[in-house]
Parts: C-alpha cells; sequence; structure tokens
C-alpha cells in the first residue's frame, strides 16, 4: 500500500516524514490505531511492570495491556464458587472406601484392612520417604 501525506492545500511544501499515515503494516506500524492511555504509575509499580515486560519478552505498553487483560478475566472468574476443599482426613476415608469397593468380598476383614492401609500409606519401606507424612521418632 502506498504512503500518502497529510498535506494541507495551503501549504506548498509536503509533511515531514513523521506525519505519515495509512502505513503498509509490514513497516513497523499497522493501519488501524488504539487510543493512548496515560496513567501516573509509581516507581516501584513501574519497575513490577518492567521486569514482567522482561519475563515475558514483550515492551512496556504491551505488558500493562496483557496485565489489565489478565486481572479483568481474573475478576470475571472470581465471582465462580471455588470447589470446596476436603480436609486429609476426609479425602482418605473416601479413598478407602473406593479401595474397599475393589477387593473381592470373600477377603477376611483383617487382609481388608491391610491392602486399604498399604494402598493408602504406601509400602513400609517407602513411608519414611513421603513428605506428606509426619516423620516417625526412632
Amino acid at each position: 500500500m502506498p504512503v500518502s501525506y497529510v498535506k494541507s492545500p495551503l501549504d506548498p511544501q509536503p509533511m515531514s516524514e513523521s506525519h505519515k499515515i495509512d502505513q503498509n503494516p509490514t513497516e513497523g506500524h499497522p493501519t488501524e490505531r488504539n487510543p493512548v492511555s496515560a496513567v501516573k504509575l509509581p516507581t516501584a509499580l513501574t519497575a513490577s511492570i518492567d521486569a514482567w515486560a522482561r519475563a515475558h519478552a514483550v515492551n512496556r505498553s504491551e505488558a500493562i495491556r496483557q496485565l489489565i487483560e489478565l486481572g479483568l478475566t481474573s475478576e470475571a472468574t472470581a465471582g465462580v464458587k471455588p470447589v470446596p476443599r476436603l480436609n486429609a482426613i476426609a479425602v482418605e476415608e473416601q479413598v478407602a472406601s473406593q479401595l474397599d469397593q475393589f477387593i473381592d468380598p470373600d477377603t477376611p476383614q483383617e487382609e481388608r484392612e491391610r491392602r486399604i492401609h498399604r494402598l493408602t500409606e504406601g509400602p513400609p519401606e517407602f513411608v519414611d520417604l513421603r513428605i506428606d507424612l509426619p516423620k516417625r521418632r526412632s
């Protein structure tokens, strides 16, 4: 697309290069421009934005735009009721009842409990390695 210049009919001189409009998108600037919004930011916030921009390989303007979109997206999903978290005991009881359904009904109760315990706690040789259980005193 050819570059056109804005020129007043009263001005015989062509306008400078900085007044180009309708630039070819392949030259760096798209033909459609978004409005500019100026905002005052504290120095610490600007530094945080710049660090985020470097980490995501974008310029400051793009970083601000993306961060605002992220904030608005998370705000929109903030009204969604979170799934209630079950405590560890309730989860373990639920797992045990599910495992109990898989074990052969003819298995003696003591063996059933041993199997469920082994599956929920892990084999005895690995119990000390688990990071989610308290350490046993020797």
